[in-house]
Formats: C-alpha cells, structure tokens, sequence
C-alpha cells in the first residue's frame, strides 16, 4: 500500500507537528499529544476535553477552538490515549469551572477516562464524564461492551461546546451533552476496507462487489454483508435503520458523513437519497451538514447520523464556531 508518511512509527507526532504549523490558534504539544485552542483556560468556563484514537481525523483535534473543545487528546492510529495525556489536557484548560470529558464507547476509551478523572479529581479537578453511543448497527461488537460511539460524537462536542462558551455550570454543559446523544442515532457503510499504517495493509476484507453494512470506525464487522448497491437503495436501509431505533417526533439534524476515500461527489449525490427518504417518513430536517469528519483512514464507505432537535440544541448548533474543521458564524 502506498501511503504519504515517512514511519508508521512517527505518523501522529508528523502529523501534529503539521497541524502546529498551520494553525497558530492552537498550542500543540507534541511530545505529550495534546492538542489545546491557544486562549485556554478561558476564565468562568467549563473545559470540554476529549479524544480517541488517531486515524478519525478531523475528529478530534479538528473541533478544537472557540464554540467546541477545549482540548483533544490523540492516541496511536486506532489506539485509546492514555490517562497522563487527559489529566494534563484538563489541567491545561481548567478555568476553576471544571472540565467535561466526551468519550466514544470503546473499551480502551472508557476505561483510560475513567482512570484519568480519578487522577484529575486527585489533582483537585472537578470533572465529569460524557459517554457517546450512538450506533445503532450492532451491540457488544469488537473492541465495545454496548454500543459503539461515532457520528454524534460531533453533535454531542458542537453543541455542548457552545453551550459552555456561553458560561453556563458543569452540571448544565453535561446534561445538555447527555440529552444530546440520547437524542441521536447513526449507521454506517463500507465500501471498502481500511489500511492501518502500522499493518499497511486491509485490516479486513471486503470482496470486489460487495459492502458491509452497519460497519465500525474501526473496521469492526457490521450486520451483514451484500452485493453492492445504487446510493438510493443505501440510503434507504441507513436511514430506516436509525429511524427505527430513534423514531423521532421532531425535526433532526442530519450528518452525512464520509469514512475518508468517499469523494464530496459521492457524499451529496448520498446526502440527497438520505433527504428523501426523510421526507417520505415525515421527519422534517432541520440542519444538515456533509463531509468527511468522523473518518477511517482511507476507509471507503459513508455513516448518517440523525439528532433530534429541540429550539435549545438548534440554537446551540447554529452557534458561532471556530475550529480548524468546522466553522461558521464569525
């Protein structure tokens, strides 16, 4: 496989050390893999701090920046950061309002936050937790005990994010937080397999003329697998998928979201089928928003995440944001 790194030893702090480069609102740290907006701590309010393994790009360190994180914190390609990194992000960005860790369910994941907000509560930090599980594909999957944590892993930082740039408690940021991924369900596709740097080659496979449906960030195995199909007649099994677990009763905000090799071409033409099949469920759309942003490497495939809104969450949503991936409002 051919692939623009130099090691795959060295591909986060190379990338890290780019993204400093290019973005001088954000103080990275190198060394220690932290990633935090350049004005933290900002004073009277809450941190939002969260991170996961590299490879997803641009989550997380992407959504850092006025209006969502505070801090981020990259692991290995795939790979849970540890809890020295989440301790000396929250630290960091710890105005003496608190901090909120937001963690996808991974077991790795969970179990490194949880070890990290005993040491921050040791270090005298009040801090909180905010456990994203949004798939609606399968259940108790690899590397998951429940459901695993993706595309609402953005709604959840967004909103939450804009909520405490307005200054409100820890306490408020996190049930807002919590409604939010209550509130939002997500299914995925593949089209084809993902290549880690570290094996450089497909960590799954995936037949020519085949998709797997319901597939994880991680390359984890999904539902089934079919011969391959028209962007309709994929919408159509995504979409209903999630409308039957959240059976929404207001309008939604809707991600369409590319897993990494899926051109903007292809994600819109998708973005359309997803908006029709909407309309024939009579759920109203509210905001949408197309993209790659939860990734898998060069995984070809797509994701829908859909969030119901309340005038609150709107709001929230459409607040200003300033990161290096997500941005309007200013």
């Amino acid at each position: 496989m051919k692939m623009l790194i130099n090691v795959p030893e060295t591909v986060v702090a190379d990338a890290l050390r780019g993204m400093a480069a290019a973005h001088p609102e954000l103080t990275v740290d190198v060394e220690n893999r932290v990633v935090v907006r350049r004005d933290a701590p900002v004073a009277g309010k809450v941190g939002l701090v969260s991170g996961g393994g590299s490879g997803h790009e641009p989550l997380h360190a992407g959504f850092v920046g006025p209006g969502m994180l505070s801090a981020a914190c990259p692991g290995e390609a795939f790979t849970s950061p540890v809890p020295d990194q989440m301790v000396r992000a929250a630290a960091a960005v710890d105005s003496g309002a608190g901090v909120l860790f937001i963690v996808k369910n991974y077991t790795g994941d969970v179990l490194n936050f949880d070890m990290a907000v005993e040491l921050a509560e040791d270090e005298g930090l009040q801090v909180a937790r905010v456990l994203v599980d949004d798939d609606v594909a399968v259940s108790d999957s690899t590397f998951t005990a429940g459901r695993r944590g993706t595309g609402a892993t953005l709604f959840v930082e967004k909103i939450a994010g804009a909520l405490a740039d307005e200054g409100a408690p820890l306490e408020r940021v996190e049930a807002v937080a919590r409604r939010v991924n209550e509130s939002s369900r997500s299914f995925g596709v593949a089209l084809g397999a993902v290549t880690t740097p570290a094996k450089g080659s497909p960590t799954f496979d995936l037949p020519p003329g085949e998709l797997e449906l319901g597939i994880g960030i991680h390359g984890e195995p999904g539902r089934e697998r079919r011969p391959m199909m028209t962007s309709g007649e994929i919408a159509d099994i995504a979409v209903h998928a999630v409308l039957e677990d959240l059976r929404p009763d207001g309008p939604v905000l809707v991600l369409v979201n590319g897993m990494g090799a899926t051109p903007l071409l292809e994600l819109y033409g998708f973005g359309a089928e997803v908006h029709r099949v909407l309309s024939e469920r009579g759920v109203a759309v509210a905001r949408t928003l197309v993209g790659n942003y939860v990734t898998s490497l060069d995984m070809a495939g797509c994701s829908v995440t859909l969030c119901q809104v309340d005038e609150e969450m709107l709001r929230l949503w459409d607040a200003p944001v300033q990161t290096s991936a997500l941005r309007w409002g200013r």
